[in-house]
């Protein structure tokens, strides 16, 4: 028994005679656990943790529980005929948390930083059409009133609404917390409209979020949010066994056998969402080895989805044949699914010249050697990398595996120093909008690793035509078409279908999960 799971037996041996006792038991909070400190909440950057943003800031637009937009700071909306121009009247009744009134020069001053600081925004096609209309002379965001605002855009661009409806960055921030007018050199404050107000903050060791007894809305149950910073795993188990914490959640957090053993445990609950992103493989097709078609869909073949979804992830995430799941908007097409085939992946491997001679297969003398490399603090990755590694060695392929810490890893796949990684779909309500739209740009891996294709320009043009066309037959022709490609260039290795997961002591009512994964919806939970 190796040294981990003899920790982990302990653990388990040892809480299952300690009553249950939450320090915090007989008030109305809820406590529970990060692993890692909340860092820059800045709304319209990319540092923060999302939850706490979440429980903060607000935007115009709703996400409802299954992607409903509904109004919040905006009671209504409309849209011109031909795509370009959004109209959004504003609620009257709302202030900030630190008095300022909310009303459209807020929106327009929040919206201006964004475009101030366009560069860090790449990824968002309405940031680049709102940019070409200031470079023409006009004004993007123009206030037409106290409480009406417009937006216009220098082509159609239906995504929009979605990605109001997002934790960010199309939050608002109050004015008093600018710097020099902007927030593109950082803020004074964290001050925003929400349900909840950060109130202590010690770095690395826990965040305090209180109810905002001011708020415009219906008032959340929960009265203290405390979130307590726990990096290693196995101390944030042991603490929610022994009650120092209620709750742990989310995907990075809760791995699969973690999952199981709280669900036999009767004293907790579990919640498990619907497929939220795809859990994949992302091969580079300008790497040496890698830039044979024939070569990637091998790779596909070799990849046994139903192995990895029942062994390494116990049943928690189903084994995925496509890049989008099907339930994903616009990602319903026919596609033939690369079934597990080890005898037509060593054709596809004699037909690109890899031949076996000995233990590695060799093209023109030169032996078949390719990297795989993933985030070090993701167990999961290292337990499926290790697997394969194992696998498609019987065939002949010799794969070499490095982990790394988080940003070290972004950084390769951003700069495409790598022959294969792993890699996560966006996940609803980004996907397929803003994942395929991430690809026309150096964003994460994606860019790099299509740039081998002879079809990536058509590819980046027909996401550009997807994300401005207005008919919905047109719409989906160009989808279907960028993952039609992709799909037959095999450019990624579907996994599984990711779905979150809460782990959570009996005390913590009404936990779900909200549209997008990086959010947890404390405003609808309450404590008993």
């Amino acid at each position: 028994m190796s040294s981990k799971t003899l920790t982990a037996a302990l653990l388990m041996a040892v809480s299952a005679v300690l009553p249950l006792q939450n320090t915090f038991a007989n008030e109305n909070i809820l406590t529970f656990a990060n692993y890692r400190d909340i860092r820059d909440l800045n709304p319209h950057l990319y540092g923060g943790e999302i939850f706490a943003q979440n429980l903060i800031f607000e935007g115009l637009i709703h996400l409802g529980e299954n992607g409903v937009l509904e109004p919040w700071l905006a009671t209504s909306w409309t849209t011109s005929k031909e795509g370009k121009v959004y109209t959004f009247t504003l609620r009257d009744d709302v202030t900030f948390s630190d008095g300022t009134p909310f009303d459209a020069h807020v929106v327009k001053a929040n919206f201006d930083s964004l475009l101030d600081n366009a560069n860090r925004h790449t990824w968002l096609e309405s940031i680049r059409l709102m940019v070409e209309v200031e470079n023409s002379g006009k004004q993007s965001v123009r206030v037409l009133d106290s409480h009406t605002v417009e937006v216009e855009f220098a082509q159609s661009y239906y995504p929009f609404l979605v990605e109001l409806g997002v934790t960010r960055p199309f939050r608002f921030l109050s004015p008093k917390c600018f710097k020099e007018g902007t927030t593109k050199n950082g803020t004074l404050c964290y001050v925003g409209t929400g349900s909840y107000v950060l109130t202590d903050n010690v770095i690395d060791q826990r965040a305090i979020f209180e109810r905002n007894d001011h708020y415009w809305g219906e008032k959340p149950q929960i009265e203290k949010i405390v979130a307590k910073v726990i990096p290693d795993n196995q101390s944030r188990l042991l603490s929610l066994r022994n009650g120092e914490i209620d709750m742990v959640y989310g995907l990075q957090l809760v791995s699969a056998q973690a999952y199981q053993q709280f669900e036999k445990d009767k004293r907790f609950a579990t919640a498990l969402s619907e497929p939220v992103s795809t859990r994949m493989l992302i091969l580079n097709s300008k790497s040496e080895n890698l830039n044979d078609t024939r070569v990637r869909q091998a790779l596909s073949h070799l990849t046994n989805k139903a192995i990895i979804a029942d062994r390494i992830m116990l049943g928690l995430e189903k084994p995925a044949d496509t890049l989008l799941a099907k339930n994903v908007p616009y990602a319903n097409i026919e596609l033939a699914p690369y079934h597990y085939d080890v005898a037509l992946a060593e054709k596809l491997l004699d037909e690109a010249g890899w031949k076996k001679e000995g233990q590695i297969r060799q093209l023109n003398g030169k032996p078949f050697e390719i990297t795989l490399s993933y985030d070090s603090d993701k167990v999961v990755e290292r337990t499926i990398a290790q697997y394969l590694q194992s696998e498609w060695s019987k065939v002949g392929l010799k794969m070499n595996l490095v982990g790394e810490e988080e940003q070290a890893h972004r950084d390769r796949l951003k700069q495409g120093d790598f022959d294969l990684s792993f890699n996560i779909s966006w996940g609803t309500p980004y996907d397929p909008q803003s994942f395929l739209g991430g690809m026309r740009k150096p964003v994460y891996g994606d860019y790099a690793a299509q740039q081998g294709m002879p079809e990536k320009a058509a590819i980046d043009n027909h996401i550009l035509a997807a994300l401005e066309a207005i008919d919905e037959a047109e719409r989906q022709a160009h989808y279907t078409y960028v993952l039609k490609t992709l799909h037959e260039q095999a450019i990624y290795i579907p996994i599984t279908y990711e779905q979150n997961r809460a782990i959570f002591n009996r005390r913590v009512q009404h936990v779900g999960f909200n549209p997008s994964q990086f959010e947890i919806p404390f405003q609808r939970m309450s404590v008993r």
